[in-house]
């Protein structure tokens, strides 16, 4: 069965495998092995459940890239990649959660079946989904190969989306907004945390009308009070109090793209300190977004951010937004860019970031974030459209 849907058009797939080849030759790197199942998606299609084995995408020089993973998976892969069933590999469960053996070793039979037993080969090193495992056994079956450092070489190619990565992402944005006008419209002292984020999930997956939901690849966060320092809190079975402020830290997403959007609620009268760290924020939103041009640089939309911020007297160390696309767990950054003082990367019209200024203090915490679009002219363009501020309830 070969995927007769894929995800994206023939001429989109084969702007991404030119892009990574043409990586690949800046690096010096022949044959590369690409394990982050986002990479894997982004080249090939392939979305499944299977990143707790390992799995991965092969690409070489010459001919389309192929699909490697456990047998299971290989039905997966035939109904969701671009290439043909040709393409597609898979490893004999002996292989999987094995003492004795380790799937790199078949991984590196294939390698060199295909004649690159000693090539020059690049694999994400510092990535969730390769271990230190994986490696010693690819240098121990690869022993004429020199093993390269790729780590975050398709991320990088991933930074300008297309048209058509784009109507995924205003679909998602759709998404985002309708969870976030949800969480507003139900939040009350007295509902436990566990009910609001149930029916979170349910607008996630529901989606907004013919635009299903996918799963977002960070859980609902949502600490409140003092708790809202902690910027990576989940939820539990507390109930939310009158006088207590929550922040929430969401996404929409649509056949894997995010749009993250975060939002505060406060149920009754914020105090004014609170105020005065919600206008510092958002005048600080706004300056960022009228720095995020083309041609300018990531650290200008740093720095635009913090004035604002420094004279209410705010310090805030944590860099301030990232890039955004198709991700998977568990994480929804594209991990290359940081929007912070000491990143000089200059931005280029089609890159996309969440723009996440989180205050997070010694007991207090707040949240108002927007992702953005930098176009070819002009301030940056927001994916969602909802009043930057605390929403008071109660």
């Amino acid at each position: 069965m070969t995927n007769p849907n894929p995800a994206f058009s023939d001429k989109e797939y084969a702007r991404r495998l030119a892009l990574v080849r043409s990586a690949m030759n800046t690096a010096g790197i022949d044959v590369l092995f690409v394990e982050d199942p986002s990479n894997m998606a982004w080249i090939t299609g392939y979305d499944g459940w299977s990143f707790y084995v390992h799995q991965g995408v092969i690409v070489v020089q010459d001919g389309d890239p192929i699909w490697w993973g456990r047998n299971q998976d290989a039905n997966g892969a035939v109904r969701t990649v671009w290439m043909g069933n040709d393409r597609v590999l898979g490893y004999d469960d002996t292989f999987v959660q094995s003492s004795t053996r380790h799937p790199m070793q078949d991984l590196s039979r294939i390698l060199k079946d295909i004649g690159h037993g000693a090539a020059r080969l690049g694999v994400e090193m510092d990535n969730y989904y390769f271990s230190a495992k994986a490696y010693t056994t690819l240098l121990a079956e690869l022993p004429s190969a020199q093993i390269i450092d790729a780590t975050a070489l398709v991320n990088w190619q991933r930074g300008i989306k297309s048209d058509e990565e784009l109507v995924y992402m205003h679909k998602a944005a759709r998404i985002a907004e309708t969870v976030i006008d949800g969480v507003i419209e139900r939040i009350e002292p007295g509902l436990r945390k566990n009910d609001l984020v149930a029916d979170i999930y349910g607008d996630v997956i529901r989606g907004v009308g013919d635009d299903w939901g996918d799963y977002p690849a960070i859980v609902p966060l949502l600490p409140s009070g003092s708790d809202a320092a902690a910027p990576h809190l989940t939820w539990n079975g507390d109930t939310f109090k009158q006088g207590q402020g929550t922040f929430f830290e969401l996404a929409g997403c649509y056949r894997r793209y995010h749009i993250p959007f975060c939002r505060s609620v406060f149920l009754g009268t914020p105090p004014d300190f609170l105020k005065r760290a919600e206008a510092a924020l958002v005048e600080g939103l706004e300056a960022g977004l009228n720095a995020a041009r083309a041609g300018n640089r990531a650290c200008d939309i740093a720095a635009a951010l913090a004035g604002p911020l420094e004279r209410a007297g705010i310090e805030r160390g944590a860099r301030c937004g990232y890039p955004i696309g198709l991700s998977y767990p568990p994480d929804w950054g594209e991990r290359t860019i940081s929007l912070r003082e000491a990143d000089d990367t200059v931005l280029q019209a089609g890159m996309t970031f969440h723009f996440m200024p989180g205050l997070w203090m010694d007991d207090w915490g707040l949240e108002i974030t927007e992702s953005i679009l930098i176009t070819e002219d002009g301030p940056a363009q927001c994916f969602c459209d909802r009043p930057r501020q605390i929403y008071l309830k109660g």
